[in-house]
């Protein structure tokens, strides 16, 4: 009786907490209500525990009211059932940080994630069970689906994480941008899709299933849309509201690539376009990006770095204006929640691309007026007012009277971050370095390895993705008089390796990488093989796995040949074919195997004559805590490639070797037209990645840490510093009639570098003074109102700083100030 009582008592006080999610046409439903929900993606992987309180933080001052996330299949299920879900990878721990801050979680289990993600977050040891085919009706794959699905479900029910529970998780998605690639798979796909939805609506999660890209998702999914501008969707379904589930903030960035920049200004314009437009969800994709540490950076080729150029940099400080422009944006849009969740909708067409979208109810109206043309300002008279819409944007007024916002016009201030030296040591620049070889005499010499075939296998098949790292060997042996040593001979692979290292009789003839995109190149080298035994050792490299496309877990990595011996006298060729040898293989490297860089290792380190720029070489320095709190870096210019560890943790692959292109950046970015991913890109002719992340959690306060490094190509470690990223400067170009804060992150504002009333011209640290310009003192008065003051307020008015006369046109304050 005393159970039954508590039972009825337990189901009660969980139902008293429960949150009823549901949808119609108009929005997603929480209680009853339609709801404008604005979320923003962070993945729990790619920051550390310590970080995930601050970003959430952050993200919810930004104005947001979800945060969504992948879940990494590969990273939870490294081994098949064995899991994972220590430290960075506590997905519980992070959905419980979100209900902490009082927001709402999107948990996009997937499986498949992509997300430039290793392998798109599958486990190898998936692909390599027998008949697998992955996204289809494969028997074997669904198995593993659902039972990874299912114990990520059960995980997230037991701790009553689900809206319906009492939880914060209002969607679930399951599959992803799989209508992308779906006519690869004919009728299977079909089926598949339809198998996923009814396997996902029968684990009751009891909040709604969502699948973006998926036009032909079966009810009850809800097809969500992905892309820099989801206006024009139209979802599958009149019951399914309009739901953009990655709306991308900017791009990611590949070894050999430029720095990817998304406009602050087309961001806000295709948020505030898609809500003129009917939509009520939007997910921004990336909020936060962070940093692919260890292994995870998928491809192939993408970078260590993840930061997306998203609101939140890679190390977690405010991306201005980014983050102030779309806060402002979000309150806007949060203001205006009943109006645009329950108003009839009425639009009127101007021509040349200008329109007018009016949400009516009974309590009032909320106007948009859009004009996407790319080059000519709009004037639209509305209700007898006259309004000045500049091109490619969109301006907001929740009464249809008062402008309240346009996307185009920024009053949030650019924050320009700068990197300074460690000040806990006393000569920053300089880490006494130790040094040892990788042992690679058993491959070198011997051609030994752990198993032998008599032929040639894809990487991921021998590797397992255990490692970067594979070995194949083969041994050939020429008798003293063997034609071919009289001739000029070379090696010759082909390759789908993205690294490759040759060696022949220990001696490194050469390494060369795919570039340009193309992962399937022929490597060939002049060798001088010698009479008896020779032994022939390739080192193939991965550098992140495929994640996307039809297929994608075919794509080849590794050596799969043909391998052959080249031998020219004159006129004459002899090939002779090595595919069909007898190859051994060897997985990973034996620092790797030793673990160099763990703090406690204890093997030996040399002193004495570092050497630079050479290959297969282990480096190790200690170094103080930079002090402070401000997030740390790593400068690794002056090396090649390699992997690094700080006081055991993989920091990530590094690569400062790989220059980008000359060609392709422009000092200036005109925001106004469609964005891709070539638009607006910077850092031409530089590292595609200089600094690498540290987060502070990695570090000992007090005492020494340590830096390990394994480097590939040879490069020179005396240039290695450690660094902190922190506002410089703080600018703003604002017009007459509004508000502008300056803040230096909880440091004072040391100086006003620049200031003009006017018409100023040119951007943060370019501005220079216009043709009309206020008699005022401008630098004097914001001096006195800011210098010494962590965050200062300024109100944009003649009142303030004179009236010049600017022949009629609109009046701006552009500010630089010294953080």
């Amino acid at each position: 009786m005393v159970s039954l009582k508590f039972l009825l008592c337990f189901l009660l006080v969980s139902s008293a907490y429960a949150t009823i999610v549901s949808h119609d046409g108009r929005a997603i439903t929480i209680d009853g209500h339609r709801r404008v929900l604005l979320s923003g993606s962070i993945h729990y992987p790619r920051s550390t525990p310590e970080m995930w309180p601050d970003l959430i933080r952050k993200g919810k001052g930004g104005g947001l009211d979800a945060i969504e996330t992948y879940v990494f299949w590969n990273a939870h299920e490294p081994t098949r059932r064995q899991y994972d879900f220590s430290g960075k990878l506590d997905l519980i721990r992070f959905l419980k940080t979100i209900q902490d801050e009082g927001l709402y979680g999107v948990l996009r289990i997937g499986p498949y994630a992509c997300a430039e993600w290793n392998y798109g977050g599958f486990p190898m040891w998936l692909h390599n069970m027998p008949g697998m085919v992955f996204r289809t009706t494969n028997k074997a794959f669904m198995d593993e689906m659902q039972n990874f699905t299912t114990m990520i479900v059960d995980m997230v029910k037991k701790e009553n994480l689900f809206a319906s529970q009492g939880g914060p998780i209002i969607l679930a998605q399951i599959e992803n941008e799989y209508g992308n690639v779906m006519g690869s798979y004919g009728e299977s796909g079909k089926a598949y899709i339809k198998w996923c939805a009814n396997m996902a609506q029968s684990l009751d999660v009891g909040v709604p299933w969502i699948m973006c890209q998926q036009n032909d998702a079966p009810q009850p999914m809800l097809n969500t849309c992905n892309g820099f501008y989801c206006d024009n969707f139209v979802p599958n379904n009149p019951n399914t509201p309009k739901m953009w589930t990655e709306n991308w903030t900017g791009w990611f960035k590949q070894w050999g690539g430029k720095n990817p920049h998304r406009t602050t200004e087309d961001v806000a314009f295709s948020v505030a376009r898609f809500f003129q437009r009917g939509g009520t969800f939007n997910n921004y994709y990336m909020y936060h990006g962070g940093t692919n540490f260890d292994r995870t950076a998928g491809g192939p080729y993408i970078t260590t770095s993840y930061d997306y150029d998203a609101p939140l940099d890679e190390y977690g400080n405010l991306n201005q204006p980014k983050y102030g422009h779309l806060k402002q944006l979000h309150d806007v849009l949060h203001s205006m929640e009943k109006t645009l969740t329950y108003g009839n909708i009425s639009t009127i067409d101007f021509g040349n691309s200008a329109s007018a979208t009016i949400y009516k109810t009974e309590e009032g109206s909320s106007c948009f007026f859009g004009n996407g043309n790319e080059i000519s300002d709009a004037t639209i008279s509305f209700l007898g007012e006259s309004y000045v819409v500049p091109a490619w944007s969109v301006t907001i007024l929740p009464d249809c009277k008062n402008e309240a916002y346009n996307t185009a016009k920024i009053t949030t201030q650019t924050s320009m971050m700068v990197k300074k030296p460690n000040e806990a040591e006393d000569i920053p620049s300089t880490l006494k370095w130790s040094w040892r070889p990788e042992n690679m005499e058993n491959f070198l010499l011997k051609g030994k390895g752990e198993s032998t075939y008599r032929q040639l296998f894809d990487q991921k098949v021998v590797s397992n993705d255990q490692s970067d790292y594979l070995w194949y060997m083969t041994t050939i042996k020429f008798k003293k008089r063997d034609p071919f040593l009289g001739k000029s001979m070379s090696l010759l692979v082909n390759s789908t390796a993205h690294v490759l290292h040759a060696f022949v009789n220990g001696q490194h003839i050469g390494n060369q990488h795919a570039e340009n995109g193309n992962f399937h190149y022929v490597f060939e080298k002049d060798v001088k093989f010698k009479s008896g035994r020779n032994v022939i050792s390739l080192l193939s490299i991965t550098v992140g796995l495929a994640n996307y496309g039809a297929f994608f877990e075919s794509k080849p990595a590794g050596i799969t040949g043909p391998i052959s011996i080249i031998g020219r006298n004159g006129d004459e060729t002899i090939v002779k074919d090595l595919s069909a040898h007898k190859w051994s293989y060897k997985t990973g490297l034996n620092g790797f195997e030793h673990q160099l860089f763990r703090t406690e290792s204890m093997s030996k380190w040399s002193v004495e004559s570092v050497p630079f720029n050479r290959t297969m070489t282990w480096y190790k320095a200690t170094f103080k805590a930079p002090l402070g709190n401000n997030p740390v870096v790593v400068d690794l210019l002056g090396l090649g490639k390699g992997t690094a560890w700080v006081n055991g943790n993989n920091i990530g692959r590094y690569w400062p070797a790989f220059i980008s292109s000359e060609n392709g950046c422009s000092p200036k970015c005109n925001y106004r037209g469609a964005y891709h991913a070539e638009k607006c890109l910077t850092n031409c002719g530089e590292p595609t990645q200089r600094w690498y992340h540290v987060p502070r959690s990695f570090l000992n306060a007090e005492g020494d840490n340590t830096l390990v490094l394994f480097e590939e190509m040879g490069g020179n470690p005396t240039l290695v510093s450690f660094q902190t990223t922190r506002v410089g400067s703080v600018c703003a170009n604002v017009y007459e009639k509004n508000i502008i804060e300056l803040s230096c992150d909880r440091k004072p504002i040391s100086a006003i570098k620049f200031a003009s009333f006017g018409n100023p011209d040119g951007n943060c640290g370019t501005f220079e003074r216009g043709t009309c310009e206020s008699s005022n003192n401008t630098v004097d008065i914001l001096t006195q109102e800011c210098v010494g003051k962590e965050k200062c307020s300024i109100d944009v008015s003649t009142e303030k700083f004179g009236a010049p006369d600017c022949n009629g046109a609109a009046r701006r304050l552009a500010v630089e100030a010294i953080c």
